[in-house]
């Protein structure tokens, strides 16, 4: 197969896009895009990655549209650099969202790339008050702005989830402040990045870790030190502040602003400014409960001595009732048994005086019945060998004793 009779080389090919491209967008443009990647490289030049994004969707992740390379020479980037982080507070930074005047050009070997020449500082901070509006139309539209406020803080606040960065200094002086206090709290460290486009994520999974073992604590403190705008960004996302703002405990943020609060602080039970002040507010916190509970050892120490006395003069007045009902209740005993003694002596007397009767007459019968008497009525005893005769039968020829009322006299019955 024989090549086409006319054909141009790549290079060719190069430098009429080059023309293109460079001819029809001589002039400089204003050109709005987020910084996906940056770095300054030893020779002073600053190269960046710029991005456009897809508005993401509520939970969603946002999907790059565009793509191009930048730079900022040496010559331009010092003075550019400052008075971006003059006027904004922040670096310029991975994640920032910028209105750039920028020149566009394109080189045979490294293809489409855009100079910028100038920076517009007023663009990014309105950017960043934008997202931060957003953020909370959001929260408030989703009915989730006071879920976090509206918790009951539990008694004591003891057992503390922190989500910091291990090696912030916030978090250390956030310890040396506790430590101070002079009480003795449980702290259990999440470690996470608090800066940086891996911030947001990192915070979000460390408060996910802290809801599977929630009944293990009493309180979330989410600290950072201070920083500029760009590096407390992450504490406007919606995605964070949901989490916050839904967090089944009370959430306390000491985040270091020098000047605006976080949207993060806004939906957080308890904001403070910095981590050093969370832990004072923590400490005054166990201080008014020892305080508490000195004020309900004292009352009730007051309670018991008052019902001790009270039940003194009761116990008192018990005994002194008892006295007197025994007292009564050993007269009436007394006066009960006197009534019997005299009805039971009555009563004996009484009984002992007809026994003497019947004795007197069974006396009376047993005299008018003696021997001696029935013999003087001319009565006679006749006995037969000792024994008294009651029959004439077998008595003749015996002799017999008879027993006068007046001597005896022996005879032979014929």
């Amino acid at each position: 197969m024989t090549a086409p009779a006319q054909h141009i080389t790549l290079s060719e090919l190069q430098h009429r896009i080059k023309a293109a491209v460079e001819g029809s967008l001589a002039l400089p443009l204003w050109v709005v895009a987020e910084v996906s990647e940056l770095k300054v490289n030893y020779s002073g030049h600053c190269y960046l990655e710029l991005v456009e994004k897809s508005e993401p969707t509520r939970g969603g992740t946002p999907i790059p549209r565009a793509q191009v390379r930048a730079v900022i020479w040496r010559s331009q980037y010092a003075m550019l650099s400052s008075y971006f982080e003059a006027q904004t507070g922040s670096r310029l930074a991975v994640g920032m969202k910028i209105l750039a005047k920028v020149v566009v050009s394109y080189h045979e070997l490294y293809g489409l790339s855009l100079q910028i020449t100038d920076l517009d500082a007023s663009y990014t901070l309105g950017e960043v008050e934008r997202q931060r509006q957003m953020t909370i139309a959001q929260l408030q539209r989703d009915g989730v702005w006071d879920m976090n406020r509206s918790l009951p803080l539990p008694r004591p606040l003891q057992r503390i989830a922190v989500v910091s960065s291990a090696a912030a200094a916030g978090y250390r002086d956030f310890c040396n402040e506790l430590r101070d206090g002079g009480y003795a709290f449980s702290l259990t460290l999440f470690d996470v990045v608090v800066q940086g486009t891996a911030a947001e994520q990192s915070i979000c999974t460390a408060l996910e870790e802290v809801a599977l073992r929630q009944e293990q604590f009493d309180v979330v403190v989410l600290i950072r030190g201070g920083g500029s705008a760009s590096d407390l960004s992450c504490f406007n996302s919606y995605r964070l502040c949901s989490y916050v703002a839904q967090f089944p405990l009370p959430v306390i943020t000491g985040i270091g602003h020098d000047k605006d609060t976080s949207v993060a602080d806004m939906v957080a039970h308890t904001p403070l400014k910095t981590p050093t002040a969370v832990a004072a507010w923590l400490t005054e916190q166990m201080a008014c409960e020892m305080a508490w509970l000195d004020d309900a050892a004292r009352t009730l120490s007051d309670m018991a001595v008052v019902a001790v006395q009270r039940e003194r003069m009761r116990l008192e007045r018990m005994m002194a009732d008892v006295e007197r009902d025994t007292v009564r209740a050993l007269d009436r005993e007394q006066t009960f048994l006197k009534m019997t003694r005299e009805q039971l002596s009555f009563a004996v007397e009484r009984g002992m005086e007809r026994q003497k009767a019947f004795l007197d007459m069974a006396s009376a019968a047993v005299d008018a019945r003696a021997p001696e008497k029935i013999l003087k009525l001319g009565f006679a005893v006749v006995r037969c060998d000792g024994h008294a005769v009651t029959s004439a039968e077998g008595l003749s020829g015996k002799e017999v004793d008879i027993q006068l009322a007046t001597g005896n006299i022996t005879a032979t019955v014929k």
